[in-house]
């Protein structure tokens, strides 16, 4: 039994793989989970500024999960950082369970926006940077993690060219790019940003360190994307 003198010990990395082992069903999809799962934690652990405590204070950073599905990384870093009891993750997909196949926002605290159709989750981020700029709060950052599959769809490209024209520097889109796009651009994912004027760096998206120091770059007046490379999805 914990007392009130104990407390619970941090949350780790390999806490992650535990938790997602606890999800199980025919609808896991392993690569689109398992690609996401650093970054997700870089992200939670060292950068964003919003904690189960503060989940619904405007001032809060945003985190905008555009990847929706194989969500299983996801509720597992939402586990280890206390927005969901562990105990639920064995009931994913069920028919009564809040952890469906794409994560669903009415069910989940923490969860920015229902996710899983390809394309949405940059645009909604833009316009959730705009409407913050409009209402003067200037600190909260925006965060959107995307796959490098869903630059295949035209509304992407669009929001890409928006954000830059308006210079929504508390913009950041992390992309995971595990080579599963249709199509590509000539010099990669990161110069199709900079053409819109986005800062941006490209990484290796398993290392933590590289990770955090591209995350955390200066970018004043630009928004900011991260390239995440990981090995191919059908390697």
């Amino acid at each position: 039994m914990t007392t009130k003198t104990e407390t619970a010990a941090p949350a780790r990395f390999e806490d992650l793989q535990p938790l997602m082992a606890l999800m199980t069903g025919d609808e896991k999809h392993d690569v689109a989970a398992t690609s996401t799962l650093d970054a997700l934690w870089v992200l939670y652990d060292r950068v964003l500024r919003v904690t189960p405590d503060t989940a619904e204070e405007q001032d809060r950073d945003r985190f905008l999960l555009s990847k929706g599905h194989g969500p299983m990384a996801y509720y597992a870093v939402l586990a280890a950082k206390g927005f969901i009891d562990p105990a639920v993750l064995p009931s994913f997909g069920g028919y009564d369970s809040p952890l469906g196949y794409h994560p669903d926002r009415t069910l989940l605290p923490g969860v920015e926006i229902s996710s899983g159709s390809l394309g949405h989750g940059l645009p909604l981020a833009v316009g959730t940077a705009l409407g913050l700029r409009a209402q003067g709060l200037t600190d909260p950052a925006v965060w959107v993690l995307l796959g490098d599959a869903e630059f295949d769809e035209g509304s992407n490209h669009e929001a890409m060219a928006f954000a830059g024209a308006y210079g929504l520097d508390r913009l950041h889109a992390v992309v995971i790019d595990n080579s599963s796009a249709t199509h590509g651009w000539q010099g990669g994912i990161a110069q199709r940003f900079a053409a819109e004027g986005w800062s941006t760096a490209t990484v290796d998206g398993r290392d933590h360190e590289a990770l955090h120091r591209a995350y955390t770059t200066a970018h004043p007046g630009r928004p900011h994307v991260v390239v995440a490379r990981v090995e191919p999805k059908y390697s």
